[in-house]
C-alpha cells in the first residue's frame, strides 16, 4: 500500500506502516491457522472414537496395561487426553517435515509455491502446540477426577501439578516420562512464538534458537515411546511409529549435508572466515550423529527390536496407578 500523500491545508500525513514487507503478525497466522486447527479437531476426535471402541471392545492396549481402567464412560478423559496427544505427535511431524524441507535443499519441484510452504510450516506450528497444551489439559482433568478422595482445591492442585510441575509426578514410568513431555511443551510455546518478534530479536539469533525446534519433536516421541500404553508393547503399532521417523531422520541428514545457507555448509576441515575449528567439529559430529541415527532406525525398523515391552499372556492383577479406596 502506498503511503497517502499530504492534505492540502498542510497537515501532516498518516504514519507510515513501518513494518518490514517480511513480517508477519501472529493474529493473521491464528486466522489463518483455523482450517489446520479445524481439522486436527476431526482427527482428535476419530481417534478418540477409535480409542473408546477398542477399550468397550476389549482390544484396548491401555487396558492391558491398566485394567482397572476398563470403563471408557468413566476414563473417557483419559482418553480424550490420548487422542489429543497422538494428534499432536502427528502434527508435530508434519510441521517438522514442513520445516526441514523448506531449510534444507531446494527441491526442484514443490506442489505449491514455497510461500504456501512456508504458511502451512507456521500454521501447523500453532496447532501442534495447541494440540499439546490440550494434551496436558485433558491429563490434568482426568487426575482431578481421578483424586475423588481430596478436597477440591486439593484436587486441583493434585492434577495441575502432576501434569505441568517437573518432578511432581512420582508414579512408575510417568516420573521419567512426563517431565519430557513437559520439556516438549515448555520449549514449543517459545520457540514457536519467537518467529514473530524476530525483527526485535534479530533474524540470526532467532534462526539459531528456531533450530531447538527438532529437539521438542525428539522429546515428544521419546515422550510417546515411554508412556503411550498403545504403543507400549512391541509389535505393530510401536514398529509403525519408529518407521515414520525415517524421512525425519532423512530430511535432517539432507539438511545438514547440503544446507542452503552457504554458511552453514562444512567444507574443508580448516579455519575459515568467520568459522572456527571447534565449530567445524560441531558440525561434523551433528552430520555424523543424523548419519548414525538413520542407521540405526534402518536397524530398529528391520530387526523388530524395538524396545517394546512383552505383552503378558494375562493382565496384571494389580497396577501401579490403581484407584485408592475413599
Amino acid at each position: 500500500m502506498l503511503p497517502e500523500t499530504p492534505q492540502d491545508d498542510g497537515t501532516a500525513p498518516p504514519a507510515r506502516d513501518r513494518r518490514p514487507a517480511d513480517r508477519v503478525a501472529l493474529r493473521a497466522d491464528l486466522r489463518a491457522a483455523l482450517p489446520d486447527a479445524s481439522a486436527a479437531v476431526v482427527v482428535t476426535a476419530a481417534v478418540f472414537a477409535f480409542l473408546y471402541a477398542r477399550m468397550e471392545w476389549g482390544d484396548s492396549a491401555t487396558t492391558a496395561v491398566m485394567p482397572f481402567m476398563d470403563d471408557p464412560g468413566t476414563y473417557w478423559m483419559y482418553l480424550l487426553s490420548q487422542a489429543f496427544g497422538w494428534s499432536g505427535l502427528l502434527w508435530a511431524w508434519g510441521t517438522v517435515m514442513l520445516g526441514l524441507l523448506l531449510s534444507g535443499p531446494r527441491p526442484a519441484r514443490l506442489p505449491v509455491s514455497r510461500q504456501v510452504l512456508e504458511r502451512w510450516h507456521r500454521t501447523t506450528s500453532l496447532t501442534t502446540t495447541a494440540l499439546m497444551f490440550a494434551h496436558a489439559l485433558m491429563f490434568a482433568a482426568e487426575l482431578v477426577r481421578y483424586e475423588a478422595r481430596l478436597a477440591w482445591a486439593e484436587r486441583l492442585w493434585a492434577g495441575f501439578a502432576d501434569s505441568f510441575v517437573p518432578g511432581w509426578y512420582d508414579s512408575g514410568t510417568g516420573r521419567i516420562a512426563i517431565p519430557i513431555g513437559q520439556g516438549a511443551l515448555y520449549l514449543a510455546i517459545p520457540l514457536g512464538l519467537l518467529f514473530y518478534v524476530r525483527h526485535r530479536i534479530g533474524a540470526n539469533t532467532w534462526r539459531r534458537l528456531h533450530r531447538f525446534v527438532i529437539v521438542v519433536y525428539v522429546l515428544s516421541v521419546w515422550h510417546t515411546l515411554l508412556y503411550g500404553t498403545n504403543v507400549w508393547y512391541g509389535g505393530w503399532p510401536r514398529t509403525v511409529l519408529w518407521l515414520l521417523q525415517l524421512p525425519v531422520a532423512a530430511l535432517l541428514l539432507a539438511r545438514l549435508l547440503r544446507p542452503a545457507r552457504r554458511a552453514e555448509r562444512l567444507g574443508a576441515p580448516r579455519r575459515r572466515e568467520g568459522v572456527s575449528l571447534p565449530g567445524w567439529a560441531v558440525r561434523a559430529a551433528g552430520r555424523a550423529a543424523a548419519g548414525a541415527v538413520v542407521v540405526g532406525l534402518v536397524v530398529v525398523v528391520a530387526s523388530g527390536h524395538d524396545g517394546g515391552r512383552e505383552r503378558p499372556a494375562e493382565p496384571p492383577s494389580t497396577s501401579p496407578h490403581a484407584p485408592e479406596p475413599g
